[in-house]
């Protein structure tokens, strides 16, 4: 098998999901999308297509427990500069665990955050170069 892109979906657990989709439309300046249902709520974050990767914030009391040190964690598109988005995550209600860092000249540059509800979460940005040439 053969994967265009490891991921296809992605979920992030709250204990508020209001107060999480706050969070996070503020420090990616975005409007999330409402998608509830009676055992779930989500709130999708925006994208171009259906078929284009994506994930959501999602609340069940039983099902879901945000974690800053368990379980994978996943990497949000941050270009065009992690910093951009870095800048707004303290006033937003995160805290920053590992601020923009170099991985390669190719691969660019990530950072790792907390959000207002606990989760661990990364950001991932390529240089324009990178970017151009892929």
């Amino acid at each position: 098998m053969v994967f265009n892109n490891a991921i296809s979906w992605f979920e992030l657990p709250t204990t508020d999901i209001e107060r999480a989709q706050a969070f996070y439309e503020a420090i990616f300046d975005i409007k999330m999308i409402p998608l509830d249902n009676p055992n779930l709520k989500m709130r999708m974050f925006p994208v171009s297509s259906p078929m284009s990767i994506s994930g959501a914030l999602t609340y069940n009391t039983t099902f879901y427990k945000p974690s800053a040190t368990d379980g994978p964690m996943i990497y949000l598109n941050a270009n065009p500069d992690v910093q951009i988005i870095l800048d707004r995550i303290p006033a937003a209600g995160g805290t920053i665990l590992v601020p923009k860092t170099q991985i390669s000249p190719e691969y660019g540059y990530m950072a790792v955050f907390t959000d207002t509800e606990g989760n661990r979460v990364a950001l991932h940005s390529v240089p324009q170069q990178a970017q151009d040439n892929g």
